[in-house]
């Protein structure tokens, strides 16, 4: 299921990438007489265009296409699709029900047309490659291990990506698998979970807690919180009454917290990627508990993707004990 739209899956994780781009059904007859039909993939381009901005004039320039030319690519989208999209009238355009269906499952059809270029492009030059993204914290080495035994001919690179990269990197294909932190945007993708790990709150070196051997969150309770810009990374997943200053990605937030604007929470093995001088790392054992996870593009149809996700699985155990080891060999006092 991508954003509501079913696709066909006979043995497990085998969507074929064409899927994709046929047979889109959708509920109360948008997708016209008989229920189906072919998506002009440009069409749709531009749809997003005039959906993003709500002005043909504006979606034209930054499309470098004519207005006139626009509107009638979106009237043709319109008669493919036996709905209309958008209510054009003297205060604007704005979207329909319709067009915000159409929207909605429109940005995971266009970044898998794009990964399945990348792809192409890469297998034209004879390429064996697989691209692993991993949150920090997270040892992908028994993976890699595993993988390489049964494909050594596959070179395997690896990339960190933060917690705003995760769904969009394994969408558009820069990256083939990925480990992930949830939450994460799951339309479009198939998500396993791997473990969980421990949180620690990260605070200011100078705050009256700092240097506790543990803390619980009645401990914390009225403190002004630093959040990913995403409310939907927060712990509860839930916009919390204290949230004050929003960051993107962890160095950000450290910076936040070491100027004492607040305080924040970070998965336990992170810590070993990120030492600060006015940082302190405390375990809170009460705080739900991070979830990990393997995470693959549903229109991603590749054995190796398939092997290295077995791989993953099958390491899951072993990864869990690297990164405590490895926090633990960087000197556990940072969780201090």
């Amino acid at each position: 299921m991508v954003d509501g739209v079913r696709l066909p899956r006979l043995p497990p994780a085998r969507v074929r990438v064409q899927d994709l781009f046929q047979l889109l059904r959708y509920p109360e007859g948008i997708a016209g007489p008989g229920g189906s039909m072919d998506l002009d993939l440009r069409k749709l381009r531009y749809f997003v265009a005039v959906a993003d901005k709500l002005h043909f004039g504006r979606a034209a320039e930054e499309l470098h296409i004519a207005q006139p030319v626009l509107s009638r690519q979106i009237r043709a989208l319109e008669r493919d699709l036996g709905a209309a999209l958008l209510t054009r009238d003297s205060h604007g355009v704005t979207l329909t029900d319709a067009g915000r269906q159409l929207l909605a499952d429109a940005g995971p059809l266009l970044a898998s047309a794009h990964a399945a270029r990348r792809r192409v492009t890469v297998a034209a030059r004879g390429s064996r490659r697989l691209m692993v993204g991993f949150r920090a914290g997270i040892p992908t080495a028994p993976a890699v291990n595993l993988f390489a035994a049964r494909h050594p001919d596959v070179l395997v690179d690896v990339q960190r990506i933060e917690s705003d990269d995760q769904a969009p990197m394994l969408l558009d294909g820069r990256i083939d698998i990925g480990y992930v932190r949830l939450p994460i945007d799951e339309a479009g993708l198939r998500v396993a979970p791997l473990y969980t790990e421990p949180r620690v709150a990260v605070l200011p070196a100078g705050h009256r807690l700092a240097g506790k051997e543990e803390v619980t969150e009645a401990d914390l309770a009225g403190e002004p919180l630093i959040w990913h810009a995403d409310p939907s990374t927060q712990p509860t997943g839930r916009p919390h009454p204290n949230a004050g200053y929003l960051a993107r990605g962890v160095d950000e937030t450290l910076e936040h917290v070491a100027a004492g604007r607040g305080i924040s929470f970070l998965a336990r093995s992170a810590t070993v990627f990120y030492s600060h001088p006015e940082i302190s790392y405390v375990p809170i054992p009460d705080l739900a508990p991070e979830q990990v996870c393997l995470a693959v593009a549903e229109s991603r149809v590749s054995t190796m993707v398939d092997d290295f996700f077995t791989a993953a699985q099958t390491a899951a155990g072993t990864t869990a004990e690297c990164g405590n080891y490895e926090m633990w060999q960087r000197g556990g006092n940072s969780i201090s």
